[in-house]
């Protein structure tokens, strides 16, 4: 048995704001329930609403810029920065800039719609 897993077809999330998330490791890959990871690309102009999520989330920017909105807080990072958000956190996701922003994003424990609490 091998110690070791590639994973060369990631799960592509259906979006209906033009947002690419393929999820590598987490529930619906590899039914792993203590870690996701996903590469992102969110096109310029997206956002979605608030939400606070039971999981961490830490965010690591390859390229483009990421608006973050942490309990009425506003940070916005760039190509080279990461951020931990901590579980049970408001927070909105966005990319109000005009260049795409690809990033990849990591929870723990993982990802879980059930547990993302979006706000309407």
């Amino acid at each position: 048995m091998k110690k070791y897993f590639i994973q060369k077809e990631p799960f592509v999330v259906p979006t209906t704001d033009g947002k690419l998330i393929e999820e590598h490791h987490g529930i619906p890959t590899t039914a792993n329930k203590d870690i996701s990871i996903a590469h992102m690309i969110a096109p310029p102009k997206w956002s979605e609403p608030f939400q606070t999520p039971e999981f961490e989330e830490y965010t690591y920017i390859i390229s483009g810029k990421k608006q973050f909105i942490i309990e009425n807080e506003i940070v916005v990072l760039e190509a080279g920065q990461s951020i931990k958000i901590e579980a049970d956190t408001r927070v909105q996701y966005s990319n109000p800039f005009d260049e795409p922003c690809e990033y990849l994003a990591i929870c723990k424990p993982a990802f879980d719609f059930n547990k993302v609490h979006r706000e309407e």
